[in-house]
């Protein structure tokens, strides 16, 4: 396959000076119109020993996608390569998270980058419950921005995967698409809207319309 993105000039003199780390993203990192910082490189990438979940938090807040260690999982999503004088602001976004580092084998990229460079993933506690244990919301805003960057990554299988894989989906989905509570929303293509609604209520969603 090709390149996501063309990679930045500079990407391999700044891995050859040590300023480059690389985070996998499993949820809305892997549409790249929600990454607000300026990246390096990005490409498509496998997980190998964590599987994807609606992590309940808060009330009001909504349900938000993370990862725990599960032994015979792979979960696709995307490497991130950028700063690493721009982590800070990543640890901000993923608030909520741990960052761990991730050893190289258990990620597998697709036209990696020459060089060393730190791999992270933003995980949750492997007792944490899910979204549907809990009765946690999730935003469609939110959910619609995930979808749609498998969607182009991916492909149709691959957002089915996607849907079917992650545990948690057994909740509401709050209907805020014409008024946008998540920060980062994206436009839907054509017939994407239709397309996504449909997978996640076969998956056991309710759609909750807003107050």
């Amino acid at each position: 396959m090709s390149l996501i993105h063309d990679d930045h000039p500079d990407l391999a003199a700044l891995i050859g000076e040590g300023r480059v780390v690389a985070y996998f993203g499993y949820g809305s990192l892997v549409n790249r119109r929600t990454l607000r910082t300026r990246f390096l490189g990005i490409r498509r990438a496998e997980a190998a020993g964590w599987r994807r979940f609606w992590l309940p938090r808060p009330q009001p807040v909504p349900a938000l996608l993370s990862v725990r260690p599960a032994k015979d999982f792979v979960i696709q999503g995307v490497i991130v390569y950028d700063l690493a004088d721009h982590l800070p602001l990543v640890d901000e976004r993923e608030a909520g998270y741990m960052r761990r580092v991730v050893t190289a084998d258990r990620i597998a990229v697709e036209n990696p980058v020459a060089g060393n460079v730190p791999l992270f993933i933003y995980e949750a506690s492997a007792d944490d419950e899910t979204a549907s244990e809990a009765g946690a919301f999730i935003l469609q805003s939110y959910l619609d921005a995930v979808m749609q960057g498998f969607h182009a990554l991916y492909g149709r299988v691959g957002l089915e995967r996607f849907v079917e894989e992650t545990e948690g989906f057994r909740t509401a989905v709050l209907q805020d698409r014409h008024a946008p509570r998540y920060p980062r929303p994206v436009e839907l293509e054509e017939g994407e809207a239709a397309l996504f609604d449909t997978l996640v209520s076969a998956r056991g969603a309710t759609h909750l319309p807003p107050a």
